[in-house]
């Protein structure tokens, strides 16, 4: 039974379960002209990415190292240089000097190679052509000299930066990691440097280099 109440002088008032009810249509007609609409939270966000940029797995690692010398090469990731584990043959007994230019050649040639699958999956490029070479001094050049086919003035910042850090940190550089390079015939020498802030831009950053002398 509905319990009605009274106020004062006796007059009888609205239900108040009655009340509560009639104001619920009220409530979602307000609620409907000003806007509000139920919603959903979205949950369909795209694919997820297959691999973490510039990261290798020990399996993909493994695959691109082949018997030979272990040698490290800088690829670009991210906007960035970022070593890659490769391999290269040479010889044994190979004289010091000409082994220095089979390191750089080979280096030069992985540097080349387009990256593998799982390195263009997570994000590996280079920005260096395939068809270029290195040779080692000239008469009256250094002895720790090279020279490639190619001048380097003619190249990407990124691709210089590319050889340049990837020739510092093998047996192509010379004893304190700088590296004497030219072009071919008569192309003035210049000593190249991988500094931290070319590894960090190489595309905006180019080497630094000094002229050699008498060169």
């Amino acid at each position: 039974m509905t319990t009605l109440v009274r106020g004062r002088g006796g007059r009888r008032r609205t239900p108040l379960a009655s009340l509560s009810l009639l104001s619920l249509p009220l409530l979602a007609v307000l609620l409907a002209g000003c806007g509000i609409r139920s919603t959903q939270v979205p949950t369909d966000f795209g694919p997820a990415p297959s691999r973490v940029p510039c990261a290798l797995s020990g399996q993909d690692i493994t695959t691109q190292s082949s018997r030979g010398i272990p040698v490290q090469v800088f690829l670009i990731c991210s906007g960035q240089l970022v070593t890659v584990d490769r391999s290269v043959r040479i010889p044994d007994g190979t004289a010091e000097g000409v082994r220095r230019v089979l390191v750089a050649q080979g280096l030069l040639d992985e540097l080349a190679e387009t990256p593998s699958t799982p390195e263009q999956q997570a994000g590996y490029t280079t920005d260096v052509r395939g068809g270029m070479t290195v040779s080692g001094p000239r008469p009256k050049d250094p002895e720790d000299a090279l020279r490639l086919s190619t001048p380097p003035q003619d190249l990407t910042s990124a691709a210089l930066a590319q050889i340049i850090c990837t020739f510092s940190d093998s047996a192509a550089a010379r004893d304190d990691g700088s590296v004497i390079l030219g072009g071919p015939d008569a192309t003035p020498l210049r000593r190249y440097e991988c500094p931290t802030d070319v590894r960090a831009n190489p595309t905006t950053k180019s080497p630094p280099s000094t002229p050699i002398s008498g060169a």
